[in-house]
């Protein structure tokens, strides 16, 4: 059955090819350095230059995955509650 389609799925596979080629020849001109650059990681790779979280920020974020926590917990048990009680 796939044979009956190859020829036109190669015709769409050239056709893309070369949309792809002719929309790559057209943009302004950016080597692959830049491109490259583009994408690479600017973040610095020492740790003392990340700023440090105030006393109040860690104590807001310890409260806010407790919480988070408690409320998986709840939607979990509700979800446990509501798939296994029909088969009751």
């Amino acid at each position: 059955m796939w044979a009956d389609y190859f020829g036109s799925m190669l015709v769409l596979m050239v056709m893309s090819a070369l949309l792809r080629a002719s929309y790559e020849m057209s943009r302004p001109g950016t080597t692959h350095s830049e491109e490259v650059s583009a994408f690479a990681d600017t973040r610095p790779n020492s740790e003392a230059s990340k700023p440090a979280i105030t006393p109040q920020q860690r104590e807001w974020a310890e409260k806010a995955t407790k919480r988070y926590a408690e409320a998986q917990e709840k939607k979990w048990r509700n979800w446990n509650d509501a798939m296994f009680e029909q088969a009751k």
